[in-house]
């Protein structure tokens, strides 16, 4: 299938989908005249670039595991890089909650205030 159809298909722009060859992500095969075209299994892989990017692995991170994701194999190094992704994304997690009690701390002190000048 042609660039577009793929997009069409997995509601990826086109431009994100050449992205996606650029990291490496996505390798099309291309006719002599040079136009990318994908096998059937892109729809797939694309949609699995999506929920890992979704769940905020950036693309250096999803690279190296697109084998093992498009094998179906499980090795001990895949399993690691996804739990030290998992704890990436705890401590980002940690770090917002602090940051929502830090903002709810100064909503309820400002509060006091409010429809008036607060103290300087």
């Amino acid at each position: 299938m042609r660039i577009g159809e793929l997009a069409a298909r997995t509601g990826v722009s086109v431009r994100a989908l050449r992205y996606y060859e650029e990291q490496r992500l996505l390798v099309p095969e291309r006719t002599p005249s040079g136009q990318r075209v994908y096998p059937e299994n892109a729809v797939d892989r694309v949609r699995m670039i999506q929920h890992l990017y979704a769940a905020g692995l950036p693309s250096r991170s999803i690279e190296p595991i697109m084998p093992c994701v498009a094998s179906g194999e499980v090795t001990p190094e895949l399993l690691e890089r996804l739990r030290a992704e998992q704890r990436r994304i705890e401590e980002r997690i940690d770090d917002l909650v602090r940051t929502r009690d830090r903002l709810d701390s100064m909503i309820n002190a400002a509060s006091v205030y409010e429809g008036r000048t607060c103290p300087r």
